[in-house]
């Protein structure tokens, strides 16, 4: 597979899941920034290769073995990342364009050392799940903050935004993976949230807040 169609499969992965529901061509375009007529021809060469199901006005689904191919692409991206992180000192919020630069690298024996060195982690900096090498993945009990309810504690588990200007600004407030965060008022005016993570006391917008995910203290 060339790194165009290891990309294009990554992203339908990452629209549907392991779903068989078809993603509209156009939804795959403006993730990808390209042009439908692009995603059409690719569609067809995935097709071809039996990586997707394709059929005109109908969209894009992954076969199994489409989906057997993202995994293992998004294992190889995340392994990158958290030896990024946990062996050369790369910051959260810098690993994701290398990941994607190493992530096509084909050598099975190269990643399965990679995992063995790192002591097979279950999840990468931003708390999203690593398939083993099988495919399979812990899927974790997490909810986004602004949906948690008022005077509830929680710890963070990960952020729906990987965008590095949105984890420098949770750097700059010190809001990490592994906080406990309570809510401890709710704004009915623009649904802000005044929070309260670790000892330290804040006023976090609608918008950060659907970008944090939180695992409810029991």
């Amino acid at each position: 597979m060339t790194r165009s169609e290891e990309n294009y499969i990554k992203t339908i992965f990452h629209l549907g899941g392991n779903t068989a529901t078809p993603i509209a061509t156009n939804a795959i375009a403006e993730q990808m920034q390209t042009k439908p007529s692009s995603v059409t021809d690719m569609a067809r060469k995935l097709a071809d290769k039996g990586l997707v199901h394709y059929k005109k006005y109908q969209g894009v689904s992954l076969t199994d073995f489409g989906i057997k191919t993202a995994l293992s692409i998004i294992r190889k991206h995340r392994l990158w990342e958290v030896f990024l992180v946990e062996k050369l000192d790369f910051s959260w919020d810098e690993v994701h364009e290398v990941a994607e630069q190493l992530e096509h690298i084909k050598s099975e024996k190269l990643i399965d050392k990679l995992d063995e060195l790192l002591g097979h982690p279950k999840y990468d900096p931003h708390g999203d799940p690593i398939p083993t090498k099988d495919g399979k993945f812990m899927v974790r009990d997490k909810q986004l903050l602004s949906e948690m309810p008022l005077k509830s504690i929680g710890v963070c588990v990960g952020v729906k935004d990987t965008s590095a200007m949105f984890l420098k600004f949770l750097d700059k407030n010190n809001i990490a993976l592994g906080n406990t965060i309570q809510v401890l008022e709710k704004e009915d005016f623009d649904m802000s949230l005044h929070i309260k993570v670790e000892d330290k006391k804040l006023n976090i917008s609608h918008q950060i807040a659907s970008n944090l995910y939180v695992k409810k203290n029991d």
